[in-house]
């Protein structure tokens, strides 16, 4: 299914970036959701004991991804993968996909849970490529840790601003509506735009259709790709990578706020956020 967002220049408060809105206190527990979603370690620890058990938990979660990525990229020949440790989904590295000029490294796994009642259930596992050009863009934070990476939004800010391919790759790990997917997705990005603009409502509709009335089995894989910093690829592909792209997203506030919902400062999977931010800082030793 085609579509193409008009491409306009998007009305921005700043120069730079588009403005966002991050709502952190809706209660919704939607699929893609907000932070407030997603469960923490025991709730009788304090909270500075909750966040040191969810930090060396994501340290060990990524130290499993580093290693497992080795040991494939030496035992498989052409083809490498690195397996996300909490859904044991595999994502290839590095990865070449549908308007891409080169192939983009794998920099970070990461999963998606919703939480019903106070059982986390696991929707979905996420893969950020980026090609590896962009890393000579980050020499400011060469040397950084893993934490002051991970809170440093100008970071990712420089990441999504340049002109050249990122890419995640969204993995189901159980059957969901395209209907379901689309206004959980919905749900995440709006409210991260100020105000719509006829532009942005354009893109937001292309992007609505490639969803609707699709089922979406387990194993089917989202390839959002951004290409710069206001032009993003929509493939859908149930067996395998994709060959081609379903749409053509032209809006820097929609592409933005996408981006965001993933990696900026309340982003719904801080697993795969913590995972990159690891990556990041050893690609940038």
């Amino acid at each position: 299914m085609q579509g193409v967002g008009a491409l306009s220049s998007p009305t921005c408060v700043s120069p730079s970036l588009p403005s966002i809105s991050c709502n952190h206190l809706n209660p919704c527990n939607t699929f893609l959701g907000r932070r407030n979603s997603v469960p923490t370690p025991n709730q009788n620890q304090s909270p500075t004991k909750r966040h040191q058990s969810l930090s060396l938990s994501l340290r060990r979660q990524y130290t499993s991804f580093t290693a497992k990525a080795a040991a494939a990229s030496s035992s498989s020949g052409s083809e490498s993968y690195a397996e996300e440790p909490a859904t044991r989904v595999k994502f290839q590295t590095p990865l070449t996909l549908p308007g891409c000029s080169t192939s983009l490294s794998l920099v970070g796994t990461g999963y998606r849970e919703k939480v019903f009642a106070i059982i986390g259930v696991k929707v979905y596992a996420a893969g950020l490529y980026i090609n590896p050009s962009i890393f000579s863009k980050l020499d400011a934070w060469k040397g950084k840790s893993a934490a002051d990476i991970q809170e440093n939004r100008s970071l990712f800010n420089s990441i999504f601003q340049a002109t050249l391919e990122k890419s995640l790759q969204i993995v189901l790990v159980r059957d969901v509506d395209g209907k379901t997917f689309w206004d959980a997705l919905d749900d995440a990005i709006s409210p991260r735009i100020k105000s719509l603009t006829p532009v942005d409502q354009s893109a937001l509709s292309t992007f609505r259709s490639i969803f609707q009335g699709r089922p979406l089995k387990k194993g089917t894989s989202i390839f959002l790709t951004w290409l710069d910093s206001s032009k993003m690829l929509v493939s859908v592909s149930s067996d395998g990578l994709p060959s081609g792209t379903d749409a053509t997203i032209e809006s820097q506030n929609v592409t933005f706020a996408l981006f965001d919902v993933f990696l900026g400062d309340a982003s719904v999977s801080p697993s795969l956020k913590a995972s990159v931010a690891n990556g990041l800082a050893t690609i940038l030793k």
